[in-house]
């Protein structure tokens, strides 16, 4: 991965490897030594071996890819939760009331009036939602997005890491298929 200096900025431990448990892949560096490791009796076993690990690394990263999707979704409705906050402390110093359209439902909009408040109401999840002042708001969302955009680093991190696994098990795969058939090559001529 390379250092693009926000990793620091986002609390990621450089010497951890994967935030999500995930396991490393082991290089094959000497294709001899290990098909004459115990439980490596056939190539074809270990190529199915190493194919299963290969479909469980695409498994996970399909869902750290969704999971990062989630994120940034998140953090672009909290940033505009933000935005609007910021906007409601601007004007609650004007006694003017604001005029906004907000969606009812898809491509249905409604026009309103709002007057001058120092309270709003934020949905939690699950149902739930909680008046805030306009300061308390703030800070809840800020960290919201604080939190957020470092779940989004460690995602990102896994990602990567990911990718390395996937690379060198199919570089394992296809080290371990080359040296099979070299292997039935062999036997095959000194066959004849």
């Amino acid at each position: 991965m390379a250092d693009s200096g926000k990793d620091s900025d986002i609390g990621l431990d450089k010497e951890k490897k994967s935030y999500a448990g995930i396991p490393e892949a082991d290089f094959v560096d000497d294709v001899d030594a290990f098909m004459a490791e115990p439980g490596n009796k056939s190539a074809d076993k270990v190529l199915q071996m190493l194919d299963e690990n290969n479909g469980k690394y695409k498994f996970m990263e399909y869902n750290l890819i969704h999971k990062r999707r989630r994120l940034q979704a998140k953090i672009v409705d909290l940033e505009k939760s933000l935005e609007m906050i910021k906007k409601l402390q601007s004007e609650s110093t004007n006694n003017k009331d604001i005029e906004t359209h907000f969606l009812l439902s898809e491509q249905v909009f409604a026009k309103a009036l709002i007057p001058p408040t120092d309270k709003v109401c934020l949905w939690l999840g699950a149902n739930v939602m909680l008046e805030y002042t306009l300061d308390e708001a703030q800070e809840m969302l800020k960290k919201n997005i604080e939190t957020a955009t470092k779940n989004m680093g460690y995602v990102q991190h896994d990602l990567d890491f990911l990718k390395d696994q996937v690379t060198m098990t199919e570089v394992n795969i296809a080290r371990i298929h080359n040296w099979e058939v070299k292997r039935k090559q062999a036997a095959a001529g000194k066959a004849t």
